[in-house]
């Protein structure tokens, strides 16, 4: 149980980021506008963990096809 409530947690969170993430580029795409570098400065340290982060979060949501695909076997 409490098992399932972390990865229920880590998935949410990890989600959430990946979201911003995609939020982010559709603004660089659109708009030319970088929310991350607005807010944090140009490359600092801080804005490069939010980008490393998302980076990480990207990644962890591949998992979600593996998990998709377990469900529609079941």
């Amino acid at each position: 149980m409490q098992e399932e409530k972390l990865m229920k947690w880590l998935d949410n969170t990890l989600l959430t980021l990946a979201i911003i993430g995609c939020v982010n580029w559709g603004l660089i795409g659109f708009f030319r506008f970088d929310l991350v570098s607005f807010i944090f400065g140009d490359m600092t340290w801080i804005s490069r963990i939010i980008y490393a982060l998302v980076g990480l979060s990207g990644v962890y949501m591949l998992t979600f096809y593996g998990r998709i695909r377990s469900n529609m076997i079941d």
